[in-house]
């Protein structure tokens, strides 16, 4: 019966030792921060990039609207709801 208690004391020391020390000790140590950081690395990397593409297209939208008189028309007309004189509108409302 003691041989049997002292192995099972033994085998709970060494599962600790080996299985939950380590895991406690690692996720404390700077490496476990380091792999998140990497992680978020990647994310902002993947988010800038998208950002670049949209500041872009901004740009673009930008000069058109500073030289082109047509750019300017459209974006009145779609966004403002703006009309020549004579033209007539017709409002079927929001579709089903």
């Amino acid at each position: 019966m003691k041989t049997w208690l002292l192995r099972s004391v033994g085998a709970l020391l060494l599962a600790v030792t080996f299985g939950y020390l380590p895991y406690h000790l690692y996720a404390r140590s700077g490496f476990a921060r380091y792999l998140v950081r990497q992680r978020e690395l990647v994310t902002l990397r993947a988010q800038n990039a998208r950002l670049r593409i949209d500041n872009q297209r901004l740009a673009r939208d930008a000069e058109a609207l500073r030289g082109d008189l047509r750019a300017v028309e459209r974006v009145a007309r779609a966004d403002l709801g703006w009309v020549k004189p004579g033209e007539i509108v017709f409002d079927l409302g929001p579709g089903p």
